[in-house]
């Protein structure tokens, strides 16, 4: 049984890790691995293969950052070529970045099975590029996981096939439940926290890179000022993505955070964000996997969007949408640092057994 899966940017390796580990425990499975090269910084890429233990990769198309389309091109032309050399009996696609719909299209088209791992989740804003990858890749895969019951009646609603939809659980979850015990060993919280001078409980972690948010220099300049504010009141830790580093060097926000305390630093590994983020009092944030890793934590976290396509995190998770008012972020800041904390839970099937239930069923199916 050959099984192709291809990443190509941070929330897939998280994703792919602990699939990888689980093939490797049944040896009729033979897994290759494709690396898109999408995110071709070391910490956002590299130090995630270091990290997790994900074996390396079979195959590296370095294909680099550009607009979707010559992205996506340049993907379906070199995977192509993989695909007819290696004959795959299934192709496996994760999250809704531009690696996933050029892997699933490319697959579809020479009639291999695609299985797509965290399907059906929708925030209905078809202007987010992922909100379009996520509704082709869905409409091409064979064999849907989904993460809650909100992706199961999205894929219904768009004419999917019960039969194709496996409700599994968060795979990302499987790869937190491994590294906590990591990350909560006093030797490395304590090394990490003191390289950035921060007390438990005593800052937030801010992460911003949606075009929504960033692209547009009145709205960066306003969320700048919000957070200067914030980090008035409480030491913000930054870390800046690629995107957004560009966008505040074109911008250059005026604000000069006099009297404030907010740290910019470069992109992390995983193990060092999800570590400033278990310790933090909150995080402020519009990456849909710090949502659902905060819910997962019991952390406080407000999201910077106006939806999400990970609902469970708001109905039964700590996550609140502030959206990018300034009135509200600041009001559901105040309430936080006063104590008034969103209770939440732990959603079905986030208990770290995801990948062992993916495994089974691809077994079964195939």
């Amino acid at each position: 049984m050959k099984i192709l899966s291809v990443v190509g940017a941070r929330p897939n390796f998280i994703k792919i890790a602990p699939l990888a580990e689980e093939f490797r425990k049944h040896p009729e499975i033979k897994h290759i691995l494709v690396h898109s090269g999408q995110h071709y910084d070391y910490e956002m890429s590299d130090s995630f293969f270091r990290d997790l233990n994900i074996p390396k990769p079979n195959y590296n198309l370095n294909i680099g950052s550009g607009l979707s389309g010559w992205q996506i091109g340049r993907m379906i032309i070199e995977l192509e070529k993989i695909y007819l050399a290696e004959k795959p009996d299934l192709a496996v696609v994760v999250g809704d970045v531009n690696s996933t719909l050029a892997a699933a299209l490319t697959a579809a088209k020479l009639r291999i099975p695609v299985a797509h791992i965290e399907s059906g989740l929708r925030s209905f804003d078809r202007l987010m590029p992922e909100e379009i990858n996520r509704l082709l890749t869905d409409q091409i895969a064979d064999y849907l996981f989904v993460t809650e019951p909100s992706a199961i009646e999205n894929l219904l609603r768009e004419g999917i096939s019960k039969r194709k939809i496996f409700y599994v659980g968060n795979i990302m979850i499987d790869t937190l439940k491994y590294q906590i015990s990591n990350i909560k060993s006093k030797n490395y919280k304590e090394e990490l926290l003191k390289r950035f001078n921060l007390e438990p409980k005593q800052y937030a972690v801010l992460t911003l890179h949606r075009p929504s948010n960033v692209d547009d220099e009145k709205i960066l300049k306003n969320l700048f000022e919000t957070i200067e504010i914030v980090s008035q009141k409480i030491s913000v830790i930054f870390s800046v993505h690629p995107r957004t580093q560009k966008q505040l060097e074109k911008f250059r926000p005026k604000s000069q955070f006099a009297d404030c305390r907010l740290q910019l630093i470069p992109p992390v590994s995983y193990m060092d964000m999800l570590c400033l983020v278990s310790n933090a009092k909150f995080a402020l944030t519009d990456s849909g996997g710090i949502q659902e890793e905060t819910t997962a934590l019991s952390i406080p976290c407000l999201t910077v969007r106006q939806n999400t396509e990970r609902p469970i995190t708001v109905e039964k998770g700590t996550n609140i949408l502030v959206g990018q008012n300034r009135n509200k972020i600041l009001k559901e800041v105040n309430k936080i640092l006063i104590g008034k904390i969103k209770k939440g839970c732990i959603p079905r099937y986030w208990d770290g057994k995801t990948a062992q239930r993916i495994a089974k069923i691809i077994k079964n199916k195939l």
